[in-house]
């Protein structure tokens, strides 16, 4: 299948046909200086001159040229912002096109020529499927506390304040590439990613889902970049305008392209040219580097704390994939996180279609140290690829059962005897959906740092590990920050006490909000076309409004029954009384339950 990716910035185009399934390129095109005297397009070894010409005449001139070298079989545009709205790749139909339109004022240098590609090719190409693979889609995972800012909440949801963070395909795609090289399932692994190019960015990659990346509102946070500043004290923004009289526009133009590198070094963001310069002593040069790679080394431990843990750090993109010298003193100071560099396999690490990733880890580095090529242009045709193989007028409905599951306590043996008295055994109240499991006549009181709940319901039969299992009003209400964890998955989790009426019992671990979950028997799961441990979107329409959740983990073993669980805080926000359903379509659609790919 051969899917033509096209990648519109604010003043070039970058083209790609090529066949997602082996990366393998048979067209390439590049257009430069849109909207200039110099614009000009590349195709292979021909130069067309495109004076003046804006995206839409651009694209015009150069598509018919890649198109007959071979059919088209479908489109991937990147678009750069997705607002709360895409969080999955989108079929480009005209509600999708004027929602993106919606948010142009999100990212106002890309988004215009983002939608500027998309009018073009559709015009071009009005019979191909065209699919939107948004910057900002790998990054809806991130939990609430990542992703909020901390003004006042009536301003931040008036005009749509929060993090979303971007480079997503490229993080995806690299730390899948890690995992695979590493031979582990991402889902098993805690990664760092580095994409350092003229645009730079971080993102903490737990369990397969981002959690924590340096972008935020716009392309501007986080790290030094070749133009942008990345972080800057708010107040420096301010006095700024005072002292140089500058109006938003100003203060758009220094940040976003005369800060970061170029700012910094005073020779440009070309990291060839400052590495010389740095060389032969020029000491702004040199302070670029410095900063640079401070900021880099302080992501890395601030998200290997967020983790707790770090398995695999990946560089990746232009800087990260090409200089040595960045990754050296990036990876400097990181022992203590068993973090080791070898020096010899870092400057000797090189790159090629066939060797696409380099270990630079010393013999004794507990955690990797990877250099991976970023291929943005194939990730994007992937997703275009599995979404275009859709066929609607065919696609099968299933539904979903779905069900609230409350707060609950899960016991061992030995801690029902702590509580309830030596010898005694959970007495069943009423059987549970799922074959075996019962809510027990038991109950307990949860005792927080700062408030209690009474009379939880313990639910059986006994397990191996102790598990309480709250909402985030319970959360807030007891006075403790439980993670978003798997059932079972209890390691590094907070504890808390459990009163009995024989006993108290201090729990050391085994506090958490659990994942949103679908359980499914083996032949649920090859009806829906999914597997164990997948993560899929979920869209339930209720009297009171549509929502679809996203980030919901697909469970499978054959004594399971059907069934998605949600917990009492997400039901409210449904408006959800009782039991009802969700729908699944097919991979990758946009209506009812939307599967995504496991090595999301």
């Amino acid at each position: 299948m051969q899917v033509l990716v096209i990648n519109c910035g604010s003043s070039s185009v970058k083209l790609d046909v090529l066949d997602p399934s082996t990366g393998e390129r048979s067209q390439q095109a590049t257009v430069e200086r849109v909207g200039t005297p110099g614009c000009s397009a590349t195709i292979g070894d021909e130069t067309l001159t495109l004076a003046d010409m804006d995206h839409g005449a651009a694209l015009a001139s150069v598509l018919p040229k890649l198109v007959s070298a071979g059919p088209i079989h479908a489109v991937g545009h990147r678009v750069v912002h997705g607002g709360d709205h895409f969080t999955a790749p989108t079929r480009l139909h005209p509600d999708a096109v004027r929602a993106i339109e919606a948010l142009s004022s999100l990212a106002p240098l890309h988004m215009p020529a983002n939608l500027a590609g998309i009018r073009a090719a559709r015009e071009l190409l009005p019979d191909v499927p065209h699919i939107a693979v948004f910057d900002t889609a790998f990054h809806h995972t991130l939990p609430r506390r990542a992703r909020t800012y901390a003004i006042d909440q009536t301003l931040a949801a008036k005009h749509g304040l929060r993090r979303y963070g971007f480079h997503g395909p490229s993080h995806r795609y690299v730390a899948e590439k890690a995992a695979e090289w590493l031979g582990s399932d991402i889902r098993d692994l805690r990664i760092i990613t580095l994409h350092l190019g003229n645009g730079s960015s971080a993102c903490a990659v737990e369990y397969g889902r981002s959690v924590e990346t340096s972008m935020g509102m716009t392309p501007l946070e986080g790290l030094v970049m070749g133009t942008r500043s990345g972080d800057v004290d708010p107040g420096v923004l301010i006095e700024l305008m005072r002292a140089e009289g500058l109006d938003a526009d100003g203060l758009d133009r220094v940040l976003n392209k005369q800060s970061g590198l170029t700012g910094l070094s005073g020779v440009g963001n070309d990291m060839r040219d400052i590495e010389s310069r740095a060389a032969d002593g020029d000491e702004a040069s040199q302070l670029a580097l410095h900063v640079l790679c401070h900021r880099l080394r302080k992501y890395i431990g601030s998200y290997a704390a967020v983790m707790g843990g770090v398995d695999a750090i990946v560089f990746t993109a232009g800087i990260g994939e090409n200089s040595a010298l960045v990754r050296h003193r990036a990876a400097q100071r990181l022992e203590f996180l068993g973090a080791r560099l070898s020096e010899d396999l870092n400057r000797e690490a090189k790159l090629s279609a066939e060797h696409p990733v380099a270990d630079l880890s010393a013999s004794n580095s507990r955690v990797k140290l990877l250099v991976v090529a970023t291929d943005e242009a194939r990730a994007i045709a992937t997703d275009a690829c599995h979404l275009a193989l859709e066929d609607d007028a065919v696609a099968q409905q299933f539904t979903i059962p779905v069900a609230v599951s409350a707060r609950h306590v899960h016991l061992t043996p030995e801690a029902v005897e702590v509580l309830f008295g030596e010898g005694h055994e959970l007495t069943p109240y009423k059987p549970l959906s799922q074959p075996g499991q019962f809510a027990c006549e038991e109950k307990v009181d949860l005792i927080g740092p700062k408030r209690s709940i009474e009379g939880v319901r313990i639910l059986g039969p006994t397990r191996p590990a102790c598990q309480v299992e709250i909402s985030r009003t319970d959360e807030f209400h007891l006075g403790v920050d439980a993670p978003i964890r798997n059932s079972g998955d209890v390691s590094n989790t907070p504890g808390i006490t459990l009163v009995g009426p024989k006993g108290k019992l201090e729990l050391p671990e085994g506090l958490i909000c659990a994942r949103r979950h679908i359980h499914m028997t083996p032949e649920d799961a090859e009806r829906f076309g999914v597997k164990d441990r997948d993560v899929v979107e979920v869209a339930l329409d209720t009297e009171g409004r549509n929502l679809i959740f996203g980030d919901v983990l697909v469970r499978v073993k054959s004594s399971y029954a059907l069934e998605m669980h949600i917990d009492t805080d997400e039901a409210n926000a449904a408006e959800i009384r009782g039991r009802m359903e969700g729908a699944l379509v097919g991979t990758g659609s946009t209506v009812r339950l939307q599967k995504r790919n496991s090595r999301y």
